[in-house]
């Protein structure tokens, strides 16, 4: 197989499939109440792994599919060190979605009454988890006022029947949909699509500035895979979903309704967030009230665990592309590459690297750690190093600031900046403090701290690694 033959998570599975140690699957009994969670996590987070048999359902689960930056680069053609200049040519050449007549996400179709908790087995991840929650629910909706469609990724907790809880970081474009409803007196409707081809995932987690509100991010999955997103019509709501969608679930954010999102367990908590630490719950969420149900015949729920590398992938990749996109505006040819780094979960830490081409240069690095501060502003710490450094390796990323760099001339403090709302160390009145970590050569030195070169000869036929 090849990536043009993706079209959708079936055929994602297939191509994984063929790839060796890219895709486990388990038929043991597995709880999806923590335990599914557990046993991803104690599995190493390796290959993708596909849970078929989910106790008391009939739905198998799969996890980890973006959990790895070369599996990531697998499914979309690139390659790791490519992987973000290909997303930025994809935004660069968008391709809009089309809408169809018929889909194979609504081959069954679900009308109240129904219990979710029932038919999806969303997991909980750890025993203090708010609820089940679905946690790669692309959700689409249309602005009330201009009609611009979004999709976006939110993590939603099952709070009865018929109902979940959604959450929205601040400034984002879907609840500013759910604002403007509000204000009118309507329900929002939405469609929230479940288990889809790769692309459309990471290319929904482009932020503001990057595109702005009313931009559809589904031009760039149909970018990066040269072929329009097919969306079909809901049977329940006037919203649109993904036609090629595993499971989709019909409804509407109501007005003025609001809902304790730990308001099943009371434990004070939601689930695990991106930075390691379990989410403090939110005390008034709006609510989603489902009017239906549809899935593709033998559906496959799709779900995340987090804190994860599958995580930093979908939001840290786009990320890279913001980046990359600013400072090459500004600052053509400086900016060799970028890696936004596991450790702060895609978002908060970055990794640039500069190539200083002239003694003009000196001073331009910092120039485009602070572009990138601007591209994406819940970016913490930015390093930069030189082109002789791999970005994705840490070693070597330390390795650059222990021999060149010095803390008290190579550091950069900008505090009392607006912080992400999600980072736990930001202050109490939401600001946190910025850091650039200036770990290039300064250009007249870089004879001197020029690294060792070999040869590049081949291995004796004899010796094995």
């Amino acid at each position: 197989m090849d990536t043009g033959s993706i079209i959708d998570l079936r055929s994602a599975l297939e191509f994984l499939a063929s790839i060796p140690g890219q895709l486990a699957t388990t038929r043991q009994p597995v709880d999806a109440h923590a335990e599914l969670a557990a046993v991803y996590r104690r599995s190493g987070a390796g290959p993708a792994l596909l849970f078929e048999n989910v106790t008391g359902f009939a739905i198998p689960v799969v996890v980890g599919i973006l959990a790895s930056r070369e599996r990531t680069a697998l499914l979309m053609g690139s390659t790791i060190e490519r992987l973000p200049f290909d997303l930025l040519d994809a935004l660069n050449h968008t391709c809009a979605p089309v809408t169809v007549a018929t889909a194979p996400c609504q081959e069954v179709v679900i009308r109240p009454p129904f219990d979710l908790r029932r038919l999806i087995p969303a997991p909980t991840h750890t025993l203090r988890d708010a609820g089940p929650y679905i946690t790669m629910g692309l959700v689409r909706a249309r602005d009330p006022e201009t009609g611009a469609s979004d999709v976006t990724i939110h993590r939603l907790c099952m709070q009865g029947p018929d109902t979940l809880s959604i959450y929205f970081v601040p400034g984002r474009h879907i609840d500013q949909f759910r604002a403007k409803a509000e204000r009118l007196g309507r329900p929002l409707p939405v469609s929230i699509s479940i288990g889809l081809d790769p692309a459309i995932y990471l290319a929904s987690c482009f932020e503001s500035p990057t595109v702005p509100l009313g931009f559809d991010e589904l031009t760039v999955a149909g970018g990066l895979r040269h072929r329009p997103v097919e969306l079909v019509d809901c049977v329940s709501v006037a919203a649109q979903a993904i036609a090629r969608a595993e499971i989709v679930i019909e409804g509407e954010i109501l007005p003025g309704v609001r809902i304790r999102e730990d308001s099943q367990t009371l434990t004070g908590y939601s689930m695990p967030e991106f930075a390691g630490s379990m989410g403090a719950a939110q005390p008034e969420l709006p609510v989603v009230r489902v009017t239906a149900v549809t899935h593709r015949r033998s559906p496959i729920l799709q779900t995340i665990v987090g804190p994860s590398e599958e995580h930093t992938n979908l939001v840290g990749i786009p990320t890279e592309v913001s980046i990359l996109r600013a400072v090459e505006s500004s600052m053509p040819g400086l900016l060799r590459g970028v890696y936004s780094h596991s450790s702060g979960g895609g978002k908060f830490l970055a990794i640039l690297q500069i190539g200083k081409r002239s003694p003009a240069d000196e001073g331009r690095q910092r120039q485009a750690a602070l572009t990138a501060f601007a591209a994406f502003p819940d970016l913490k710490h930015v390093i930069l190093v030189d082109e002789d450094v791999n970005i994705f390796d840490s070693n070597d990323v330390l390795w650059a600031m222990t021999v060149r760099y010095q803390g008290d001339v190579d550091t950069v403090f900008i505090p009392g900046v607006r912080g992400a709302a999600l980072d736990p160390s930001r202050q109490p009145d939401g600001t946190t403090c910025k850091t650039i970590f200036d770990c290039t050569v300064p250009f007249q030195l870089k004879e001197r701290f020029r690294r060792a070169e070999f040869m590049d000869v081949d291995l004796p036929s004899d010796v094995r690694l």
